[in-house]
C-alpha cells in the first residue's frame, strides 16, 4: 500500500499535466499513450487489447481521473512488484511530463536549481507531502527538508525569509505546493552565497538518505572472506542491505550484506595492525571491517544497528517511519492546541458563569435590601399603631379611674355601665393577644430573614472554591508552557551537536580525498615507468633477434633479407614483437 500511494502521487502529476484545460479530464489517446509509458518503466506487460476495450471509442469526450482510476488500478497498479523496476526512471517520467507544464525556472530571472536538482527535490517534496490531493507539503515538513539542505552544505538556514512565508495565513492553512517550493528555492532568498555545485550536492546527498532511504556510506576497509586480505571498499547501507563497491561512483559492486532481525553488529579490539574495528554477524558469514576512525566506527556501528531495529520491527524505511512519527507529533499538538482552546473556552464559560452568578447575587442583594426596608417600614408602622393603641388605653384607663372616682356613690346606678366597660376591657384583651400573634410572625419573619443570609453565605462559599480550582488550571497551564520550553531548548542543543558532528565529518571526508588524491598521483606515475620498462624490453628484444640469426653466404645476414621482404610500412616494433611471440 505505501508503494501505491508514491507511485499515485507521481501519476497524478502526469495525469494533471495533461490536464490542459485544467477541467479534470484528459483526452482518451493522451491516456493510452501514459498508460503505455507506465506500464515500459514499471516493467509490466503491456495488453493494448485491454487498454482498447477500456478505452473503447463509443465516447469520444475526455475521461475525468476518476474514471481512469479504475483501469489503473486494474491494470497497471494491481500487477506491480515491489523492485521489478527503477523507480528513479518511473519518476523521472512523471517529473517530464508535468515540469514541462509547471516549472518555469526563469521565472524569478536567475535559478538556483539545475534541472537534475529540481527533480530531486520534487521526488522529496512528493515523498514528504501529505497523503491528499492536490498534494501540498505542511510548513514544518518545509522546514525540515530545508534545514536537511542546509546541514547537507554546513551553512545555516536563512530563518527569517523561511518564517516571514510560512507565516502567512494562507501557508498556514493549506500548505505549499511544489511549485511554489521550487520558486522559493529558486529565489535564492534562502540560501544566499552558496554556488549550483554545492547546492547540487547537498540536494542529492538529501535525496539518496530520504528517497533512497542511505542510512550511511563512505569507505571501510573489508577483510575478505577467502585470502583473509584487506582491502578498501566503498559502503553504502540501506535498511536490508549493506552493499560495498571498488569507489564512491558506485558502479563497480563487489557485494552485499543482507540484514535481518538475526544480525548483529560488534566492536572488534584492534590486531593485524588494523584498527577501530567491528564486524556484522549475519547467520550465514560474520563481516569484519575496520574504520578510520573510533567516531567513525561509533557511526558505521549506530547506523547499522538502526537498519536491524527497522528489520525487526518489520518498516523498510527509516524516513518512513520518521515522517509518520512527525505527523503523530503535529497531529497530537494540534490535539493539545484543540485541548487548549477548549480548556480557555471552558475557563471563559465559567468566568462568564461567575459573572452571571455574581449579577444573580447583586440581585439577590438588592431584594434583600428591599425587603429589609419593607420589613422595617411594616414594623415602624406596627410599633406607631402599637403606641397610639396603647396610648388611647392609657387614655382609657384614666378616664375609667376618673368614671370610677368620680362615680362611686352612683356604684349602684351604674352596674349597666360598669358591665359594658367590663365588656370593653375583654375586647380590649382580645386585642392584646392579636398584639401578641403580630409579635410573634415578626419574630418568624426575622428568623426567615437568618435563614436567607445563610443561604447567600453558602453560596459564596462555594463561588471561593470554584475561584481556587480556577487558579489550580492556571497554575497547571502555565507549568505545561515551562514543559514544553524545555523541551525546545533541549531540542535545540540536539541539533547544534548533530550539526557540529556532520562539519567534523566532512572535514574527514576532506582527507580522505586528499589522501586519494596522492594515491591516484602515485599510480600515475607508476603507469609511466612501466611503459618505459615496455619500451626497454620491445628494444633488446629487436636487438636480440639480430644477434641470434646466423650469418648466410656473401656476409648477408638472414634478417637483412626478411628486411627486404617485409611488407612497406611494417616497422621494427611489429617484428621486435613476432620475435618475442616466436
Amino acid at each position: 500500500m505505501e508503494l501505491r500511494a508514491e507511485l499515485l502521487k507521481s501519476i497524478w502529476y502526469a495525469f494533471t499535466a495533461l490536464d490542459v484545460e485544467k477541467s479534470g479530464k484528459v483526452s482518451k489517446s493522451q491516456l493510452k499513450v501514459l498508460s503505455h509509458n507506465l506500464c515500459t518503466v514499471l516493467s509490466i506487460p503491456h495488453d493494448p487489447v485491454a487498454l482498447e476495450e477500456h478505452f473503447r471509442d463509443d465516447d469520444d469526450g475526455p475521461v475525468s481521473s476518476q474514471g481512469y482510476m479504475p483501469y489503473l488500478n486494474k491494470y497497471i497498479l494491481d500487477k506491480v512488484e515491489e523492485g521489478a523496476f527503477v523507480k528513479e526512471n518511473f519518476d523521472e517520467l512523471c517529473w517530464t511530463l508535468t515540469a514541462k507544464k509547471n516549472y518555469r525556472p526563469e521565472k524569478n530571472g536567475k535559478s538556483v536549481l539545475l534541472m537534475r536538482d529540481a527533480f530531486r527535490l520534487w521526488c522529496l517534496f512528493n515523498f514528504l507531502s501529505e497523503d491528499k490531493y492536490p498534494l501540498v507539503m505542511v510548513p514544518d515538513e518545509v522546514e525540515y527538508l530545508l534545514k536537511k539542505v542546509c546541514m547537507a552544505m554546513s551553512v545555516e538556514l536563512n530563518c527569517v525569509e523561511l518564517e516571514d512565508y510560512i507565516s502567512q495565513e494562507a501557508v498556514q492553512q493549506t500548505g505549499i505546493t511544489v511549485w511554489v517550493f521550487l520558486d522559493l528555492v529558486n529565489s535564492g532568498k534562502l540560501m544566499r552565497g552558496m554556488d549550483k555545485d554545492t547546492v547540487s550536492m547537498a540536494i542529492e546527498e538529501v535525496y539518496r538518505e530520504i528517497v533512497q532511504d542511505v542510512l550511511k556510506e563512505g569507505y571501510l576497509w573489508k577483510r575478505g572472506q577467502l585470502r583473509r586480505n584487506w582491502t578498501e571498499r566503498w559502503f553504502t547501507l540501506r535498511p536490508s542491505t549493506l552493499a560495498y563497491f571498488v569507489s564512491e561512483d558506485r558502479k563497480d559492486r563487489k557485494g552485499s550484506i543482507p540484514l535481518d532481525r538475526n544480525c548483529c553488529v560488534e566492536v572488534l579490539p584492534d590486531k593485524d595492525g588494523k584498527r577501530c574495528m567491528f564486524c556484522v554477524k549475519t547467520p550465514a558469514k560474520t563481516y569484519e571491517m575496520s574504520a578510520s576512525d573510533t567516531k567513525q566506527r561509533q557511526e558505521w556501528t549506530t547506523a547499522i544497528q538502526t537498519a536491524i531495529r527497522l528489520q525487526a520491527e518489520g518498516k523498510s524505511s527509516l524516513h518512513k517511519d520518521l515522517k509518520l512519527k512527525r505527523r503523530d507529533q503535529r497531529e497530537q499538538r494540534e490535539r493539545r492546541r484543540a485541548a487548549k482552546e477548549e480548556e480557555l473556552a471552558r475557563l471563559r464559560a465559567l468566568q462568564e458563569e461567575k459573572e452571571r452568578k455574581l449579577q444573580e447575587l447583586e440581585l439577590l442583594k438588592e431584594a434583600q435590601r428591599q425587603a429589609e426596608a419593607l420589613l422595617r417600614e411594616d414594623e415602624q408602622r406596627r410599633r406607631e399603631q402599637h403606641e397610639e393603641l396603647q396610648r388611647a388605653l392609657e387614655v382609657q384607663l384614666r378616664e375609667a379611674e376618673e368614671a370610677r372616682a368620680s362615680m362611686q356613690v352612683e356604684m349602684a346606678l351604674k352596674e349597666a355601665e360598669a358591665e359594658r366597660q367590663k365588656k370593653r376591657i375583654k375586647e380590649l384583651e382580645e386585642m392584646q393577644q392579636r398584639l401578641e400573634e403580630a409579635l410573634h410572625l415578626e419574630i418568624k419573619a426575622r428568623q426567615d430573614e437568618e435563614a436567607f443570609r445563610y443561604a447567600q453565605a453558602r453560596l459564596l462559599a462555594e463561588e471561593e472554591e470554584k475561584l481556587k480550582a480556577l487558579m489550580s488550571l492556571k497554575e497547571e497551564q502555565e507549568e505545561y508552557i515551562l514543559k514544553t520550553q524545555r523541551e525546545k531548548q533541549e531540542l535545540k542543543q540536539e541539533m547544534e551537536n548533530k550539526s557540529r558532528s556532520l562539519e567534523e565529518a566532512t572535514r574527514q571526508l576532506e582527507e580522505v580525498r586528499a589522501n586519494r588524491h596522492r594515491v591516484d598521483q602515485d599510480v600515475v606515475a607508476a603507469q609511466r615507468k612501466l611503459r618505459q620498462a615496455s619500451t626497454n624490453v620491445k628494444h633488446w628484444n629487436v636487438q636480440m633477434n639480430r644477434l641470434m640469426h646466423p650469418i648466410g653466404p656473401g656476409g648477408e645476414t638472414v634478417l637483412g633479407s626478411w628486411d627486404r621482404d617485409r611488407r612497406p610500412g611494417q616497422g621494427e616494433g611489429e617484428w621486435g614483437c613476432c620475435s618475442v611471440g616466436l
